[in-house]
């Protein structure tokens, strides 16, 4: 999201001891009500504070990690082993406890049903037309879309901001078309609250997309699952599971992001089968019912699984629902260090 406004002012954005920490490096704050990009959160807040005292030297760079094992249990506790990738080079590391914040922005999801994509997805002449779910449309992407036909695929902020930027666009490039295709039959849930939202910029946002739509300069089809995706002459075909059909010269797959489980996989947790977070976490979260203001605060209790001393945290912890917030990860994580501090284990993330 380096392009697209967050939905939260900066004052919500900063963590208190992080604050503290710059502050101490005679740190500038942003202006509290400003809304940061994703990218302004990386290199005024993110960045400056990878490089306090407190953290420079605690911080692996250009690490993956691929796998998490148990060990042999240690001084009555177990241990696991992180193995990865430093640099291109094998790495590895000892932990008594674990907390993943990895989130989820690597995995995107399928545009078919969830980790199935749908037929014709995965073939190379298709891909050449998939923008992701966050293109820069008034940046690098732009080439691809000015003048084209594009089509939007989904139904949350992701959407919203993609479908806003190529708006922007098309008062620029007036030959840009856009298409919105959403699974359900009413667009209202994305359009939000309006002035009553819990988060104004939200409600704003969905009211914009709103005039957008009625006015026409949008193109939205309701109802409008995907059956397959085929590329012939330079354009992509998309067939609806309806029968209908749309040719357009981009498709922007905003259906959101899941967890990659992967490194997981010889650990015992305890997941929702559908949203794939903490089992006791999934009802606080679920998004059929939750929005981002109305979960209720959770910590170690909700996020730990039966392998002791692991927790999954951040936007990760909440698998496939999308309504996370950052303010939510900071309690998250204090609650989860209170819990380690408590069983005096050195923490390890």
């Amino acid at each position: 999201m380096g392009a697209h406004p967050a939905l939260l002012p900066w004052q919500y954005n900063l963590d208190a001891a992080a604050r503290r920490m710059l502050e101490a490096e005679d740190w500038t704050s942003p202006r509290p009500t400003a809304l940061p990009t994703g990218a302004e959160l990386v290199e005024n807040y993110l960045t400056p504070l990878a490089d306090t005292p407190e953290l420079r030297g605690h911080i692996r760079w250009g690490t993956r990690i691929t796998a998490i094992a148990r060990t042999a249990a240690a001084e009555g506790a177990g241990a696991f082993l992180l193995s990865g990738d430093q640099h291109g080079a094998p790495t590895q590391a000892q932990a008594r406890a674990v907390i993943d914040a990895s989130g989820t922005w690597d995995r995107p999801n399928t545009l078919g049903a969830p980790d199935a994509p749908v037929p014709g997805e995965d073939d190379p002449s298709v891909q050449r037309h998939l923008l992701g779910a966050l293109p820069d449309v008034l940046g690098r992407d732009r080439s691809r879309c000015a003048g084209r036909r594009a089509l939007v695929v989904g139904s949350g902020h992701s959407a919203v901001n993609s479908l806003l930027s190529l708006a922007a666009l098309k008062r620029e490039e007036p030959r840009t078309q856009i298409l919105w295709a959403i699974r359900g039959h009413d667009p209202e849930r994305t359009y939000g609250g309006g002035e009553a939202d819990q988060l104004p910029e939200r409600g704003a946002l969905g009211q914009r997309l709103r005039r957008l739509v009625e006015s026409e300069k949008v193109e939205l089809l309701t109802a409008a699952g995907l059956d397959r995706l085929h590329s012939d002459a330079g354009s992509l075909t998309v067939t609806f599971t309806d029968g209908r059909t749309a040719s357009v010269d981009s498709l922007i797959s905003a259906t959101g992001f899941g967890p990659d489980l992967g490194p997981l996989s010889s650990l015992e947790l305890d997941l929702d089968s559908q949203l794939l977070a903490p089992r006791s976490l999934a009802p606080l979260i679920d998004p059929a019912i939750h929005s981002c203001g109305t979960v209720p605060a959770h910590g170690a209790d909700v996020l730990s699984h039966p392998e002791e001393g692991f927790f999954i945290a951040g936007m990760k912890s909440y698998g496939r629902a999308p309504t996370f917030l950052m303010a939510t990860g900071y309690e998250q994580v204090r609650s989860i260090a209170a819990e380690l501090a408590a069983r005096t284990l050195p923490l390890a993330t």
